[in-house]
């Protein structure tokens, strides 16, 4: 992003401009969800879509994540570009068998003749002490079955852009949007803009030590960098941005100048992302490493619904400003 104007807007309000934008480019782009229509969606992140496009191209749908990735995919294979919103990720249990056995496998199966330009928007993180059912970071799950890509944007305006060329891809895409950030505004640019999908991001320069963040996590981590640059600690903040395609390469070329990396996920720790990634690097790093490659996540344990014991779970600044401490200090 090269622009030289910018604005003031929410996150919320970056996915209901992505989404406007491309249905105003193009009229085979529909929207599909639980509420998106008539109240905005239950985030108000599609507010006056409806009123604008009408009901035919902003449907609101009965309460069935099976039925809406059913329609989504069907849609998608005879020519529209549906985007659909599953209201958490959580419920995407809910309708697996049309992620991972239709959507992503339809072009393949058809040797490419058939293409899926689905994109299923949903929502991740925890923090709204919404409980078990409710707050989970699933993009291990989706990351792990070929033919779906996965992104997981930061601030608003990496939404915009990231949001604006899933839509336009012609496979399915799983865009995870982290709920705790719909209401914080970020600076995003004037105008037409897209961010390609594959490209992680370096947001923060330094020769300590690397971390490697997803979602909300690359704020926190780059609060945390803030805190250790008065030390003396100067930490390279990447945000990794999309999954699936991943950018090995950025995160190589930072860990063999910094000789260190903290991977930083709000997903369990155990068989998720930031083990992955780890292990996606290591055979390019590992003799350029001066301490143990370390990962933080959330706890293996279901999401309390009390804020007292759910908060301490979350990676947070303070957890990574500790962790980044003893890391570069070795």
């Amino acid at each position: 992003m090269t622009q030289d104007k910018f604005k003031e807007i929410t996150y919320a309000q970056a996915v209901a401009e992505a989404i406007d934008e491309e249905m105003a480019r193009d009229e085979n782009v529909i929207l599909m969800g639980e509420d998106v229509g008539i109240i905005g969606g239950n985030f108000k992140a599609t507010v006056g879509l409806r009123d604008k496009y009408g009901d035919w191209r902003v449907k609101d749908s009965p309460i069935s994540e099976l039925g809406i990735v059913g329609l989504g995919v069907g849609a998608a294979i005879t020519g529209l570009r549906p985007i659909i919103e599953i209201m958490f990720s959580d419920f995407m249990s809910l309708g697996m068998d049309q992620i991972a056995n239709q959507a992503a496998k339809i072009r393949y199966m058809s040797g490419g003749q058939v293409k899926v330009p689905l994109t299923i928007r949903t929502t991740i993180g925890g923090g709204r002490s919404s409980a078990a059912q409710h707050s989970q970071s699933l993009q291990a799950w989706v990351a792990h079955i070929p033919g779906l890509k996965v992104v997981v944007p930061s601030t608003a305006a990496e939404l915009k852009g990231l949001l604006k060329t899933a839509i336009r891809d012609d496979n399915p895409v799983i865009f995870m949007e982290h709920k705790m950030e719909y209401n914080k505004k970020y600076s995003v640019p004037v105008g037409e803009y897209t961010i390609p999908l594959g490209q992680a991001n370096i947001v923060n320069e330094g020769d300590r030590l690397t971390i490697a963040a997803t979602s909300s996590m690359v704020m926190r981590s780059l609060e945390a960098a803030q805190e250790l640059a008065k030390d003396n600690i100067y930490v390279e903040v990447i945000d990794i941005r999309t999954l699936v395609p991943f950018d090995k390469q950025t995160i190589i070329d930072s860990v063999k100048k910094t000789g260190r990396l903290l991977i930083v996920d709000e997903g369990h720790l155990s068989f998720g992302v930031g083990a992955e990634i780890g292990m996606k690097v290591m055979e390019d790093v590992f003799y350029d490493l001066d301490y143990p490659m370390m990962r933080l996540g959330t706890e293996d344990v279901p999401f309390p619904f009390s804020p007292a014991l759910e908060f301490p779970i979350i990676p947070d600044t303070k957890k990574i400003y500790q962790k980044s401490k003893e890391m570069a200090r070795q």
